[in-house]
Order: C-alpha cells, then sequence, then structure tokens
C-alpha cells in the first residue's frame, strides 16, 4: 500500500489480513509460488524424485 491511502484503508486491510490468519492458522504469503524465483536445485530434487519413484516396468 502506499502513502497516499487513507489510514483507515490501511487499518481495514491489516484488520482482514488477520482475519485471515486466524481462519486459516498461518500467515498466507504475499506472493505465489509462480510469482517467486525458483529456488536452486529445484529441478534437481523433482527429477530425483522422480527417478525414485519410476515404476520397475520402465527400466
Amino acid at each position: 500500500m502506499n502513502e497516499s491511502e487513507p489510514r483507515s484503508s490501511r487499518a481495514r486491510a491489516r484488520s482482514a489480513r488477520r482475519d485471515i490468519d486466524e481462519i486459516f492458522g498461518e500467515i498466507l504469503p504475499d506472493t505465489t509460488g509462480d510469482e517467486r524465483e525458483p529456488a536452486e536445485g529445484a529441478d534437481r530434487d523433482r527429477d530425483v524424485w522422480y527417478r525414485e519413484n519410476r515404476p520397475p516396468h520402465h527400466g
């Protein structure tokens, strides 16, 4: 939020955010996974999982 917004608008947004956090029991991230940069090694970890869980008939 920017400084030009009225204080009451910012207070309502914080209150709504607190309500959401209380309902869901944890703080929700401000961004989703597809909006963030991928973590280093994320592709490698996914490949490892596929190799370890590959069915035997896929040799």
